[in-house]
């Protein structure tokens, strides 16, 4: 992969204590009852940082966190990587096998732990790891490190601007095997802030909902909002009427949601009555939206709609802007965006060659916001690098102005009678259909084709879905071959804790039994 002079980077810490530093007076945080400012951000960082460094925090000795959307947790991951740690974002919404396994791989020398949102997950897990250092956001208790870090926050915020060292240790998704945790260094992380600033078209005096998890994609925008001197209102949870009402309520101008999401709010009765005209930017990501969906929430919220494309091992890799979102161009629709200026892109077939334009191939990508490895993974590090550039396992086209299109990802990919389809191309048409909510396509084992294609979907309220008028729409516009064998209407479709639609758990029972899943 390119070398990339990570010394010459700011760290991620250091642009956020710039930021804090800047605007001392301003509020920096708001949630539901409550508010701090920069400052006092900064000196709770301060303690929090001294705290830490007692129980070994440091280069080498790394902190897991699990947490709700919590300034308190913002804070805790820039105290701790300013002195030169690591961290790992647990998902909120995982379940605890899972959140076991990865601290278990990671083993780190602290556990921080949301006393309020997360409580009995903190005692369940600090009886599973009992050797292992639990410190406790609120609860008042001898571990509580925010109480504890009051005693400190008049002292400066340490800060290791030594870019290379590892700056997170998140995980991949995924549901089986062993936990796979992406390193990434402390000047990428930097790196991926100033590709935001760069590519976003932010708000002037932003004014960010955290809604989306902060561990995960909510959270890279937060020091960039902090270096435009906006403010950031926290959100715990997911609920429709509660984020159109804190909308209105704090004139929020930009958010960041998952597909997912913005269906709920599409579908939800108060977004015709509540007053969103202060929102500017919507930015989506995590999954694609699909066109049909994606134009009437145009037509609902305006034209303000903003796509990002990245993965745990790289982010941001491209960017769509508002002004491609363009209902009277539905094709555009249909693209992630061109890639952002830290990137560089290439499409490439199996045999690592460039495939000619329009052409599909997997996205490879060369960038200082790269991972540097799979921790302890070197057969699958050198598998992802192959060549010197990252291998996404995200199959697309591009068209003569450098967009590029996702087609599907590689493992989704569906294989009949040797024919590749593609599961994305077919949700397109399916969501094409007004009465459709959700739709998830999969391959299922069939004796004579090998795989077959089918389709669960989950009908809009009061909706009824002619299954046949729909089979004989993908026939004319994709072809016999793509045409699902067996439709299933279900009220609800599993979700992965990111908010995306769970494919592997909607393939396992069909593939029960059978020696390999293609």
């Amino acid at each position: 992969m390119t070398t990339v002079n990570f010394q010459s980077s700011p760290t991620d810490a250091a642009l956020a204590l710039r930021a804090l530093r800047q605007y001392p007076d301003r509020v920096a945080f708001a949630w539901d009852g409550g508010s701090f400012t920069y400052g006092q951000a900064q000196g709770l960082i301060a303690g929090i940082q001294r705290e830490l460094a007692q129980k070994g925090v440091g280069p080498d000795r790394n902190v897991a966190i699990l947490s709700s959307n919590r300034a308190e947790a913002w804070c805790t991951v820039i105290a701790a990587q300013g002195l030169g740690a690591a961290i790992c974002n647990l998902h909120p919404l995982a379940a605890l096998d899972l959140q076991q396994a990865q601290i278990a791989e990671l083993d780190p020398a602290v556990l921080v732990v949301d006393a309020i949102g997360h409580a009995a997950a903190a005692n369940a897990l600090a009886g599973v790891f009992p050797d292992l250092c639990l410190m406790r956001l609120g609860g008042s208790g001898a571990d509580d490190l925010v109480a504890n870090a009051a005693a400190h926050q008049s002292m400066d915020v340490t800060i290791d601007d030594r870019a290379h060292l590892p700056g997170t240790l998140n995980f991949t998704g995924g549901t089986t095997g062993r936990p796979k945790s992406v390193v990434r260094p402390q000047g990428g992380i930097g790196q991926m802030t100033l590709a935001i600033l760069a590519d976003f078209p932010l708000p002037e005096n932003p004014r960010y909902l955290a809604v989306a998890p902060i561990s995960h994609v909510g959270g890279t925008k937060i020091t960039a909002t902090l270096l435009r001197g906006g403010m950031i209102y926290m959100v715990q949870g997911f609920d429709p009427a509660h984020v159109l009402a804190t909308i209105e309520a704090q004139r929020i101008n930009y958010t960041v949601l998952v597909p997912t999401m913005i269906y709920a709010l599409m579908d939800h009765p108060d977004a015709g009555v509540r007053d969103l005209s202060s929102l500017q930017l919507l930015l989506y990501g995590a999954s694609p939206m699909s066109p049909a969906r994606l134009a009437q929430g145009i037509e609902r919220f305006g034209q303000i709609f903003a796509q990002f494309y990245g993965q745990t091992e790289c982010y941001p890799i491209t960017f769509l802007p508002p002004e491609d979102h363009d209902p009277s161009q539905p094709d555009l629709l249909l693209s992630c965006g061109r890639p952002v200026t830290s990137a560089v892109i290439t499409l490439r077939d199996e045999h690592g060659n460039e495939v000619p334009q329009g052409e599909a191939g997997e996205i490879c990508v060369r960038a200082p916001t790269a991972m540097v490895e799979y921790r302890n993974r070197p057969d699958e590090t050198a598998a992802a690098q192959q060549g010197g550039w990252l291998h996404t396992g995200d199959i697309a086209r591009a068209d003569a102005q450098g967009r590029f299109y996702i087609v599907d990802r590689k493992k989704d990919m569906i294989v009949s009678g040797g024919f590749n389809i593609y599961p994305k191309e077919v949700e397109d048409v399916l969501y094409s259909d007004p009465a459709v909510g959700l739709a998830a396509v999969i391959g299922v084992p069939h004796e004579k084709w090998g795989e077959a294609v089918m389709a669960y979907l989950v009908p809009r309220s009061d909706a009824v879905i002619d299954v046949d008028a729909l089979q004989a729409k993908i026939r004319a516009a994709k072809g016999a071959i793509h045409c699902p064998k067996e439709v299933v209407i279900v009220d609800s479709l599993p979700q992965t804790p990111l908010g995306k639609i769970d494919k592997v758990q909607l393939r396992a029972p069909h593939w029960d039994g059978h020696l390999r899943q293609v």
